[in-house]
């Protein structure tokens, strides 16, 4: 199922008929999460407590108000908006309210017994077993977990059909919101239809957390620093700040604008030592020695010491010593994310940075995200933080998912979420992911909808890169025995640039230039088995810089390092860079960016030689202009600076 940018938020259909006591399936789950098996049906007496999540009003404008603030074309670039402002304007239409209710009254449930959200994005109301699945003509059984464990859920519900574009979602129904603990274990067994029809992962979004991760960068060979006698010499097999600031020609920075800012998130028990960030300042930026990131610690975070080795470190080691020493003297903020039991997801991040998030669509899905308190022993006992943490300018996000790892609603939310955090300045980088045209680890889609070890197989996108609201950071190297003022290529070096097509989004029109004209230059030799072929679906990456060869220390040894997960916090610090230029001459942060890539492709560094593989296949290949592997290319600091300079 692809998306389009005016269907993105909603999934249904834009044209409301007339009231209709057809009633249709609204959401259904094919197979039980893994340990679970369906017990008794429930009682008809017991309550449950429902909640409606209804569908925002206005998201098919989503997309033209973020371009009027985003496009180089448009009087109104910059003019980003308020909290106030979007929240305003994306509110549930009150047509979906009074549908909603009028539905439920006829249906006896009263207007006495149901509340609305303060954000006004959900209706809850008390319901017995028997009320609920008359209204949503359903059974409801109680389920069981392997642990003991119990869940109350059904197979699917069904509401009237032309109250399909005013409801998103309700519970409980088809997700379970039991959370089961399963510490750095990889999950497998599915639950409900994912992006394209594939098969989800129970706890999938809570993946992120799990120091093993295929996301997280690759280790390579131990160094000894002294060895690097002229750093710019050795740039072609270790990447040092110097050689990042030759490659894409900018200076070290030298202000720290108060109104400037920019956010490295991480996810716990990822986190970093404090030693190896002196370490490494000592050698590449001595003033910094001692100092540490601004610590956001939101839902029981903490930066775990006890367990050290470079899965719980080295992802946070290498974002904070290669942004901190870039941006210097202007702060970095870490955003450190979920306690030591439960983790957390990238919803659970946003709900801290914009409170009103934690209730739109009816709030997070208890399938996927993290909820505060925790229900297991040891956890985070305090509510879940809904606002009360400030978005920086930029933040940048080295961690990331499989596309089908999640359903199509659940990435539509978190997508448009990112739409209304660029309407109001802020940037999103995400890595697009190591393993080129394959997901995670790997792994590719087999025809059953199983992920398979990657041999074969339909290629499998990773998100967020693939929704159009974000930038998606590819990754380059320098040619082998080549300088560091020659031409990069696409990383083939342990890693391999993530990059393809979506299944769930559509083409945003900023990119369709660019996309078309790779389809009609440099067409695959793939069919439709392996990838979307469609040439209507959003493409990625957007732009890319190097990911290979990084020293990084890690667990007090210097060590090279290898990833998208270096990519992206570079690509962080270059347009915090900028933001930092724009604010010494009175203008506001840069936002969301693509429009302005795409439009002015010849301020980037094209690649055109190196691939992407994957799933058995060579993967796509770099050409001149956009391309799949690594976007518009990599970063020419000079040129991105003067062009958004020029912009108001």
């Amino acid at each position: 199922m692809l998306l389009s940018l005016l269907t993105l938020a909603s999934l249904a259909a834009s044209i409301v008929g007339l009231p209709s006591s057809t009633y249709v399936q609204h959401e259904t789950r094919h197979v039980l999460p893994r340990g679970w098996q369906k017990a008794d049906r429930m009682p008809a007496y017991e309550v449950l407590p429902i909640r409606i999540a209804l569908t925002q009003g206005n998201l098919d404008k989503g997309y033209d108000h973020l371009m009027d603030v985003s496009h180089p074309d448009s009087p109104n670039f910059g003019k980003h908006w308020t909290a106030k402002q979007v929240a305003e304007t994306f509110a549930p239409t009150q047509e979906s309210v009074d549908a909603v209710m009028e539905w439920l009254r006829n249906s006896g449930i009263s207007a006495e017994r149901i509340s609305r959200s303060q954000s006004l994005g959900w209706l809850q109301f008390d319901a017995t077993v028997l009320e609920a699945e008359n209204l949503l003509k359903t059974k409801y059984h109680l389920h069981r977990h392997e642990t003991g464990k119990p869940h109350i859920g059904c197979d699917s519900y069904h509401i009237p059909e032309h109250l399909r574009p005013h409801v998103d979602f309700i519970t409980p129904t088809v997700h379970f919101d039991t959370k089961i603990a399963q510490a750095n274990e990889k999950r497998a067994t599915a639950s409900a239809t994912a992006a394209a029809g594939i098969p989800v992962q129970s706890k999938a979004a809570l993946e992120i957390t799990d120091p093993y991760n295929g996301f997280n960068p690759k280790k390579g060979a131990d160094i000894d620093i002294e060895a690097l006698l002229d750093e710019l010499e050795d740039c072609n097999t270790h990447i040092t700040p110097n050689c990042l600031r030759a490659l894409y020609r900018f200076p070290p920075g030298f202000t720290a604008n108060p109104k400037n800012s920019y956010g490295i998130v991480e996810y716990t028990p990822q986190a970093y030592l404090q030693s190896d960030l002196d370490l490494f300042f000592a050698n590449f930026s001595r003033r910094q020695v001692q100092r540490t990131p601004i610590t956001n610690l939101i839902n029981g975070a903490v930066v775990q010491t006890e367990v050290q080795s470079f899965a719980f470190n080295g992802e946070s080691d290498l974002d904070l010593e290669y942004a901190m020493t870039l941006v210097n003297p202007q702060n970095v903020t870490l955003y450190q994310v979920g306690d030591l039991v439960q983790g957390a997801s990238f919803n659970n991040f946003l709900d801290a940075i914009d409170g009103s998030y934690c209730t739109y669509e009816g709030g997070d899905d208890p399938l996927q995200d993290a909820t505060y308190p925790s229900p297991f022993p040891g956890g985070y006992t305090g509510p879940a933080n809904c606002g009360g943490f400030a978005a920086t300018k930029v933040i940048s996000t080295s961690y990331g998912y499989n596309e089908a790892d999640l359903t199509a609603p659940y990435e539509a939310r978190q997508c448009n979420e990112y739409m209304k955090l660029g309407l109001q300045g802020t940037t999103f980088f995400y890595s697009s992911g190591d393993f080129g045209v394959a997901g995670n680890g790997g792994q590719c889609i087999s025809k059953n909808g199983s992920f398979n070890e990657g041999g074969s197989g339909m290629f499998n996108p990773s998100f967020p890169p693939t929704c159009p609201y974000v930038t998606a950071v590819g990754a380059t190297q320098i040619r082998p025995g080549a300088s560091v003022t020659e031409p990069e290529e696409a990383c083939e070096t342990v890693i391999f640039s993530g990059g393809g097509f979506s299944n769930v989004f559509g083409l945003p029109s900023y990119q369709s230039t660019a996309v078309t004209s790779w389809f009609a230059n440099n067409s695959p030799p793939y069919s439709a088995a392996q990838f979307n072929n469609t040439q209507k679906s959003r493409g990625y990456p957007d732009i890319s810089a190097n990911g290979a060869n990084y020293v990084v220390a890690v667990n007090g040894i210097f060590s090279l390092v290898y990833g998208t997960s270096a990519s992206s916090p570079v690509l962080g610090s270059i347009f915090t860079l900028i933001n930092e230029a724009r604010f010494a001459v009175g203008k506001g942060s840069v936002g969301f960016i693509n429009p302005t890539l795409y439009a002015h492709p010849e301020d980037l560094n094209d690649i055109t030689v190196g691939g992407n593989q994957g799933c058995g296949t060579p993967g796509f290949s770099s050409a001149e202009g956009w391309d799949p592997v690594t976007g518009l290319g990599t970063p020419n600091f000079p040129k991105l600076l003067a062009r958004f300079l020029s912009l108001p």
